[in-house]
């Protein structure tokens, strides 16, 4: 239907927007469509479709302080903003001790957390020469993204242990049976690394119990990340708040409101205890990008709390969700979801009951 090769002259906006009627819309699956019911809905809302405008339309590349000085500061009061909706401890945010940016997925989180988990185990063990025996553990129904970060990392495929979990917890990681594992790669001469404890997996929607959990990273020395993607946005809400129980225990936590927070795609905030940590693992210092700003070490430089370099003013839309609806509206939205969840279970039940 579409031309083997790029057109020589310009065309109208009419005719390319008479192709995106004819030729794309038909092949699209509608994610927005209430009869979408596959995987996660990526939801969205007016509010994050007028921020990402902006976001596009200003293009700015705010990958250090000086390069766009509102986008940072943005950033780090939005990420204030969502931390202190969702009661995290001030070791979590830039007016404590701590601090966050925004990434685009939960896999680009989960790289950078487990590159600073990395190389500080490896400082202390002393050297590379060591990576071999770093071991990384989730549960059976943690995001398969994770697998792919510590591969990316340089972790053995052979060290990810995932531990098997069962319908009479809920599918939630059994803390024994995480110690029971851990007490055996010591015994074979590993070193536990990391630990990823989920709130809302992607399988079953289990939630792992972060506090019970956190002990035992604490008392094993691993670095705990929270993986709280999906469900996350749900404990602004506080009937759902004990989900993060034992929040403090965990060295960094995740949650996208691009899945439950009316917010355009992409958008994930990290959060973490140490920022230098992960600034010594991801920090790069060309002579094209110094100045003194940055010198200074008064400002954030968000090039080195990432991957890549030039990074999206993705501040900017969620900043305009939050003013748009505010936090009464967002959790009217999530326990809506939630009554209309509740509705269904009740209508399944009653058709069973009918049918027996």
């Amino acid at each position: 239907m579409l031309p083997e090769s790029a057109p020589y002259c310009p065309e109208p906006l009419q005719d390319i927007l008479e192709d995106v009627s004819n030729c794309i819309i038909p092949g699209l699956t509608h994610w927005q469509s209430p009869n979408f019911f596959a995987y996660f809905h990526a939801n969205a809302s007016t509010a994050g479709f007028f921020g990402e405008m902006l976001c596009s339309g200003f293009n700015v590349v705010g990958f250090n302080w000086i390069s766009s000085p509102a986008a940072t500061e943005l950033e780090s009061i939005v990420l204030d903003w969502m931390g202190k909706m969702l009661k995290l401890p001030s070791s979590f945010l830039f007016s404590g001790t701590g601090g966050g940016v925004l990434h685009g997925s939960t896999c680009e989180a989960a790289v950078c957390v487990l590159a600073a988990a990395r190389d500080k185990a490896l400082k202390e063990l002393g050297g590379w020469e060591n990576i071999t025996k770093l071991v990384v553990y989730a549960s059976d129904q943690a995001h398969f993204t994770f697998q792919k970060a510590a591969k990316l990392v340089g972790i053995p495929p052979s060290n990810f242990r995932l531990i098997e979990t069962s319908f009479s917890t809920g599918f939630s990681l059994s803390p024994e049976n995480l110690r029971f594992v851990i007490e055996d790669d010591i015994r074979s001469g590993l070193v536990p690394l990391f630990l990823c404890a989920t709130i809302g997996t992607t399988p079953s929607g289990a939630v792992d119990p972060i506090a019970e959990l956190g002990k035992v990273a604490m008392e094993f020395k691993l670095w705990l990340h929270i993986d709280a993607a999906y469900a996350g946005s749900g404990c602004i809400c506080p009937e759902l708040r004990h989900y993060l129980d034992g929040v403090e225990l965990a060295n960094s936590i995740s949650m996208n409101p691009h899945k439950w927070f009316l917010t355009n795609m992409d958008c994930c905030c990290l959060w973490i205890k140490e920022p230098k940590l992960l600034v010594d693992s991801l920090s790069t210092d060309p002579e094209i990008l110094r100045n003194n700003a940055s010198k200074s070490k008064a400002v954030v430089d968000y090039k080195d709390w990432q991957i890549a370099l030039s990074r999206r003013f993705r501040a900017l839309k969620l900043w305009v969700v939050i003013r748009r609806h505010g936090l009464a509206n967002l959790m009217c939205h999530i326990r809506s979801d939630i009554a209309m969840l509740n509705d269904s279970k009740h209508l399944w039940e009653k058709m069973r009951g009918l049918r027996s």
